[in-house]
């Protein structure tokens, strides 16, 4: 069983062996390396990357879409040129191999699609993004570039969220029907900070709670810690106050993610009684703390239970209709989709939709992927998932074993994506600029710390029994 996982995972896979015996690797990588030794870029290329992520980072939430795209263009001209002109051998690792993979079942499905132009466009978008993943695994490697990215985003992060919770003491116009008006939170202030749209601003946090929790344990001295404890309560109130359901549920999600990974790190310590009991207690804890705030904050409580009144609360009975006829595109193109992008979705979706329900995508990112790019692409997000998780959790153990505080940044980075995974079981906001990067400089961050040696290393160390129960 164990090796059927590290196959499924490619937790065995010969990084160096398949570069050796790859032509376009051979005749690619280091194609340039005598230009860089004498070139600036030898010396301002990493930085220069590091740079160019904090701008697309720290612009994401303010500028238009197309200034986003052209930054993500020259992050991924950046890349080209860093690779290039590197030594052979570095910097691939099993996540950018799925993520090809990945990216190669997008095109099959815009090869495939009954509106091609459309998916192409689809297409396009995605590639820019996966540029950023590119340039992220790269310079992300360096420690002091990781922290510098990780806190640009932070401080980013607390200027969004004090102006959201500026919203909600001083008022908010709303900008669509964010809350049933039959509800008795029908007056509700749903804040959105500069974003425009509380499910999107509650996305956008969700990976700022988890690294402002790691920056705690990074930074040191007094002072970052007690600015970090800062960005960690500023964060979590401006989500709460986006009333959204599924970014509270994600909220939740990477918060036990973030405890159970932090647990992990804590076993190696642990009594024998802590390796049984700290895990059941830490979520009984979390459990109670839950169900305590639920019940005791009205606010709370009313916005909870309108996730269990089915298709009385009209929000529900909107997401109903749509999966109802996203449903029906499936079952009409199973195998490959109908091509990636919300224009593809677009041009295809009326055909299918009910009355009086319109709708810019499936409300679903797991719907809308299998729509895109139909059961065969769903698979292989759900295997990319897989590896990324995995990979994390062995570079997890590696920089436990040798006591490296970096570990945390990692243990963010994973935190994030259940957190935005969750949320994205019943919105398709995960697919906007502003979440997107964010998303694969969190997927970057994690590949940066792939090591074959170490990896290698911690395969024959044993397993602590806490991590068994994990």
């Amino acid at each position: 069983m164990e090796s059927l996982w590290q196959s499924i995972t490619l937790g065995r896979l010969s990084i160096a062996q398949w570069q050796r015996g790859s032509w376009l690797h051979r005749f690619t990588v280091g194609l340039l390396e005598p230009w860089r030794n004498s070139s600036l870029l030898n010396h301002y290329g990493e930085a220069l990357g590091t740079l160019l992520i904090s701008i697309i980072l720290g612009l994401a939430p303010f500028v238009d879409n197309s200034l986003t795209a052209l930054l993500l263009f020259a992050s991924g001209i950046l890349w080209f040129l860093l690779t290039i002109s590197d030594k052979p051998g570095r910097g691939l690792t099993p996540i950018h191999l799925v993520v090809a993979l990945y990216w190669g079942s997008m095109l099959l499905s815009t090869g495939l699609s009954p509106v091609k132009k459309a998916a192409a466009s689809g297409l396009v978008k995605y590639s820019l993004y996966l540029m950023l993943f590119l340039l992220a695994a790269r310079v992300l490697r360096h420690s002091r570039l990781r922290n510098w990215v990780v806190t640009i985003y932070l401080l980013i992060t607390q200027v969004v969220s004090v102006y959201g919770i500026r919203q909600h003491f001083f008022g908010a116009d709303a900008l669509a029907t964010w809350v049933d008006p039959n509800s008795p939170q029908a007056q509700t202030t749903r804040v959105y900070s500069y974003l425009g749209n509380p499910n999107l601003l509650g996305a956008y946090l969700m990976p700022g709670i988890a690294l402002s929790l790691a920056a705690f344990f990074v930074w040191k001295g007094l002072g970052p810690k007690a600015l970090a404890v800062l960005m960690f309560l500023t964060n979590s109130a401006c989500l709460v106050l986006t009333y959204s359901r599924g970014a509270w549920i994600g909220m939740l999600l990477t918060l036990a993610a973030f405890a159970l990974l932090f647990l992990a790190w804590l076993s190696v310590k642990f009594t024998p009684f802590w390796r049984r009991w700290a895990l059941p207690a830490v979520l009984g804890a979390g459990t109670a703390f839950v169900i305590v705030a639920v019940v005791a904050l009205e606010p709370l409580r009313t916005r909870v239970a309108s996730m269990f009144v089915g298709r009385e609360d009209s929000s529900n009975n909107f997401r109903l209709n749509v999966w109802s006829a996203v449903g029906d595109m499936i079952r009409d193109r199973p195998a490959f989709g109908i091509g990636p992008g919300n224009n593809a979705f677009n041009l295809i979706y009326p055909r299918y939709q009910r009355p009086r329900f319109t709708a810019l995508s499936a409300y679903s990112i797991f719907l809308e992927t299998i729509v895109e790019t139909g059961f065969l692409g769903f698979t292989v997000f759900l295997w990319m998932l897989t590896v990324i998780f995995a990979q994390g959790w062995r570079s997890l153990k590696n920089l436990r074993d040798k006591g490296n505080l970096q570990a945390f940044w990692l243990m963010g980075a994973i935190a994030t994506l259940p957190g935005e995974l969750g949320q994205g079981l019943f919105d398709t906001v995960w697919y906007r600029p502003e979440i997107q990067t964010l998303w694969w400089v969190c997927v970057g961050l994690i590949a940066s710390f792939y090591s074959p040696i170490q990896q290698h290393l911690s395969e024959k160390a044993p397993e602590k029994s806490l991590e068994a129960a994990i």
